[in-house]
């Protein structure tokens, strides 16, 4: 990492006084919480600073340090010095926090994801970083930035919910030094684990229930998926929020390299998230044929289409790719 590429960010913050702090649509951790932390950081500059995501703060993460900062976008675009967007792949993720900040000078994007095109003014890709929440700790260090408990508090949820708890292969040494650091700023580790991994609503459990009914497996089982209609979501009354993690019940069985996790919407597309135990298997690279995107062993994709037809031809392309690299 050079950290000398942070000057001209470093500056924009301290030189401009009204921000808005963005992230991408179905927000998870690394999202909410880099987008929480950097807000609270220029608040403590005495920054004008708004803090939006077209979801606002989803139930699961209100227990985080200053969680009331972060709200829906206003319907009318409002005047920004800079516009900042946070672990968001490509500009349209933004939803409509990004018509709400149109009219903002300067735009700063910060992100980990490689297939980010490096739109904006003032652009920090670092596809090595296991999370964005990693890239704004060296970020607000290397400025000298405030680092507060509740600014560190976002900062650790951030990189463990990216991590899978600091156990994703991404992880490094270093991503073990922050966190460190973290504790030593305020961090109750304990506590903000327990409220992170421990804390989910009964509804989730039902859900898992569910999606296990329809698991399947495929290519001498080296990929398994499950699928979500809007019919079983609403039937124990899940909310979008509830899928994050659960594909990981499929990427944790014996023998599977690839799982895919099917999502119906309501917009006559299907939401396709896919996760790979091998990097051989490039699963941003599938997800890209497909308008998608992410990391190697992990990414995405909106698929128009039903339900059966798009698990098909993602279950067929994923197939291909893994007879082929493995």
């Amino acid at each position: 990492m050079n950290k000398n590429r942070f000057d001209p960010i470093a500056g924009a913050l301290r030189q401009h006084h009204r921000f808005a702090v963005l992230s991408h649509i179905r927000p998870d951790g690394d999202a909410l919480g880099s987008t929480l932390a950097l807000a609270l950081s220029l608040k403590e500059l005495g920054k004008d600073v708004r803090a939006w995501n077209e979801e606002g703060m989803l139930e699961k993460y209100r227990f985080l340090a200053g969680a009331e900062l972060l709200t829906l976008p206003p319907n009318a675009p409002e005047e920004f010095d800079v516009a900042i967007a946070l672990d968001t792949a490509t500009q349209n993720r933004l939803g409509k926090a990004a018509e709400a900040v149109r009219k903002a000078k300067l735009w700063i994007n910060i992100d980990h994801h490689p297939s980010n095109p490096g739109y904006g003014d003032l652009v920090y890709i670092d596809p090595l970083a296991p999370a964005t929440g990693q890239i704004l700790f060296e970020l607000i260090t290397t400025a000298k930035l405030p680092m507060t408990p509740a600014v560190a508090e976002n900062l650790y949820a951030a990189i463990s919910t990216d991590t899978g708890s600091f156990q994703y292969p991404n992880t490094t040494a270093r991503t073990f030094e922050i966190a460190a650091d973290l504790i030593r700023a305020g961090v109750n580790v304990g506590r903000l684990s327990q409220l992170l991994y421990e804390n989910y609503p009964k509804r989730r459990v039902e859900l898992l229930r569910l999606l296990l009914g329809t698991m399947q497996f495929g290519c001498d089982d080296k990929l398994a998926w499950f699928s979500l209609s809007q019919e079983m979501a609403k039937s124990v009354g899940a909310l979008p929020e509830d899928n994050e993690g659960l594909i990981d019940h499929l990427r944790a069985i014996h023998g599977v390299i690839v799982a895919i996790f099917f999502e119906e919407l309501v917009d006559g597309k299907v939401r396709v998230s896919m996760r790979s135990k091998n990097e051989a298997v490039d699963v941003c690279a599938i997800c890209q044929s497909f308008g998608g995107g992410g990391h190697t062993l992990a990414a995405g994709a909106r698929v128009r289409g039903t339900l059966s037809e798009v698990t098909q031809k993602i279950v067929e392309k994923a197939c291909d790719v893994i007879r082929h690299h493995t």
